[in-house]
């Protein structure tokens, strides 16, 4: 899994008193601030921080500071509280108690056009942020379509979003001609899908040949099409152009809920990062049910230990 660069991941720290030995008289509050943030998070001495102007807060005694941490051409702004008297800075986290984290996540995740498995009007639905070369994603992929599927039935659907990592040289082929599949059949795109994370050795082959990797996954593409009715003429078309709109539009999403590695799940917006454990998906499958006033299937039976031999 390959995480992406953040300017500031360990800023998230709730309630954060800089309360460190005195700071040498002759700094001004912003240069201890600056130190402070610079000491206090493990900031690398390569970030700038840029302290802004004060401002009043809803909190008596203390003032909003906007800081903005950058390198390069990344930037991060963040808010602090300072005292009026220039003594203790603060880093908390304001949170909305009149929205539902879950809900807000999945009103930026549009599935609408994308193939389901699974009941289509179920109630709790399974987003998977997958990339077609991942290791983890095929892990994933076979738990939830060999496991999870069968037991929960029409409880759920399942949708798949695309998330290709840089490091993998051909998902991004992969995903397009999924997408070229899925506009001529939702039956087809599954196919699809199960075929390539199963065989992802078998299309990776020798390593500097990333274009035999892109023949076979094109004839693939078109050999399933063509057993589910798709188009030739047009299907292959689309595989010729590698047309990246749809591949680009889910990734700019992914951004938006925070989606950095693959297989990134999320079940009803609660986020299940990695190829986690089968009971953690159950976990939040159940829990999503219940809330929607659902009964969830019974757990699956534990294998019987063989008789010990005589």
């Amino acid at each position: 899994m390959l995480r992406r660069f953040t300017v500031l991941s360990l800023l998230l720290c709730v309630g954060c008193s800089a309360q460190s030995k005195p700071q040498p008289a002759s700094l001004d509050v912003n240069q201890r601030i600056e130190r402070q943030v610079h000491t206090y998070f493990g900031v690398p001495s390569d970030v700038t921080v840029r302290i802004g102007a004060r401002s009043s807060s809803e909190f008596p005694n203390y003032d909003t500071l906007p800081v903005t941490l950058s390198r390069g051409d990344k930037s991060q702004s963040m808010e602090f509280l300072v005292s009026k008297d220039g003594t203790t800075l603060i880093r908390m986290t304001k949170i909305d108690l009149t929205k539902d984290p879950y809900a807000e996540t999945m009103k930026k995740i549009d599935v609408s056009g994308r193939p389901v498995r699974g009941n289509p009007n179920a109630k709790v639905t399974i987003v998977n942020y997958d990339d077609f070369e991942c290791p983890f994603c095929a892990r994933m992929h076979s738990t939830l379509m060999t496991e999870i599927l069968p037991e929960y039935g029409d409880k759920i659907k399942v949708v798949y979003k695309d998330y290709p990592l840089p490091m993998h040289p051909w998902a991004k082929h992969a995903a397009n001609d999924a997408n070229c599949l899925s506009k001529e059949s939702g039956a087809g795109y599954w196919e699809f899908a199960d075929y390539v994370h199963a065989n992802q050795r078998a299309i990776s082959g020798n390593q500097k040949d990333v274009q035999n990797s892109f023949n076979q996954l094109d004839h693939v593409t078109l050999d399933i099409g063509k057993k589910n009715g798709a188009d030739a003429a047009r299907l292959q078309a689309c595989i010729k152009s590698q047309p990246e709109d749809t591949l680009k539009t889910s990734m700019a999403e992914a951004d938006t809920v925070g989606v950095s590695a693959t297989p990134t799940v999320f079940v009803n917006g609660e986020r299940l990062e990695g190829a986690v454990d089968i009971d953690e998906v159950r976990t939040a499958l159940n829990q999503r049910l219940l809330d929607a006033g659902i009964q969830p299937p019974p757990p699956p039976a534990k294998p019987q230990p063989a008789p010990a031999s005589k």
